[in-house]
């Protein structure tokens, strides 16, 4: 196998497929009418020859690439697989594609994740939630790129946000909760508390309850990641205790799912024994021999419409400075309570 020298050109694709180079050009920047026998031929002559298109000096050019950085907390969650799935089917439809950091809910990563993805010169970032260090705030200002923060509606946005309330959702849960006649909680969270979104469900869940006169006996916040292990671990722990519940609140559904787990392998029955509700909605709920009680969230909607903000062209923005989008959310009531 022969071994070329130099990396292959719009004008060696151009040759292959018998068309122009601004044909090709077209084609590859996904402008302008191209039909779709030409754009099939170019890109088999681009596949047969290896041509790969150079993005990055395209963006020297213009001070931007056609990259939209998104910053999000975890992988280790399905949540954020649905917002990443939103997010870049919006930005592909565009003719822009993602570039990611995970910060494990850290601040201090956030910093140097923003700071190292906006050196790529994006044309956009996505942010999650609403509370930033003033150090990743003057590196997006200093950068003069579009920001769209997602998951969250509860507090003032750099730019735009496309969200739900997480305040709203914990006062909806505990608002079901105690129509259910629950008088006695618990909590359980994770990642030592700096799931910030996680936070204000709990503050909802904690101010509805204290409204109603009913009593949150204990605030369990593991500093390990989500997991259903972990919340099959804390919810024995949390039923082994003396000053027993009667309900228990989860920060996901994770860590809901082990709580179920934990009670069908001990007999435990839900919701007379105990009572569980998580949060998310997630798809794989469906396979549990009993439904949880959860709050369905619009993920892959907040993503894609992030993405359709980041994407949209400049003649078509409006001034969204602080502006929230609410997405809403949906509270369903299942077997655990």
């Amino acid at each position: 196998m022969k071994i070329r020298n130099t990396r292959p050109t719009m004008d060696d694709v151009a040759e292959k497929a018998g068309v122009s180079q601004m044909t090709v050009s077209r084609v590859m920047n996904g402008k302008g009418y191209i039909s779709e026998e030409v754009r099939g031929r170019v890109r088999a002559a681009a596949a047969e020859i290896g041509y790969v298109q150079n993005r990055l000096a395209r963006g020297l050019r213009s001070e931007k690439t056609p990259l939209v950085a998104v910053v999000l907390p975890t992988l280790g969650n399905s949540v954020f697989n649905d917002v990443l799935s939103g997010i870049t089917d919006a930005l592909t439809q565009a003719g822009y594609r993602p570039v990611f950091g995970v910060t494990e809910y850290s601040e201090a990563k956030e910093d140097e994740l923003v700071r190292d993805l906006l050196s790529w010169r994006p044309s956009g970032i996505v942010l999650t939630g609403l509370e930033h260090s003033d150090v990743t705030r003057a590196a997006i200002a200093a950068a003069g790129v579009r920001v769209a923060e997602i998951m969250d509606i509860d507090g003032t946005p750099i730019s735009l946000a496309f969200g739900m309330s997480q305040i709203a959702a914990g006062h909806a849960t505990a608002k079901h909760m105690l129509a259910q006649g629950h008088r006695r909680f618990a909590y359980a969270g994770s990642h030592s508390g700096r799931d910030l979104r996680a936070g204000k469900r709990l503050e909802g869940f904690r101010r509805t309850l204290r409204d109603a006169g009913a009593t949150l006996l204990s605030e369990n916040i593991s500093s390990k990641p989500s997991s259903m292990m972990e919340g099959r671990r804390m919810t024995a722990e949390i039923l082994s205790r003396p000053d027993r519940p009667d309900a228990i609140y989860y920060s996901n559904d994770d860590l809901a799912t082990g709580g179920i787990m934990h009670c069908l392998s001990n007999g435990i029955r839900m919701p007379e024994d105990i009572a569980l509700a998580g949060f998310n909605g997630l798809p794989f709920l469906e396979a549990l021999p009993v439904g949880l009680t959860t709050v369905e969230t619009p993920r892959y909607e907040m993503g894609k419409q992030a993405g359709k903000f980041l994407s949209m062209p400049e003649t078509d923005l409006a001034e969204d400075a602080g502006r929230v989008v609410d997405l809403g959310f949906n509270l369903i009531a299942g077997q655990t309570c």
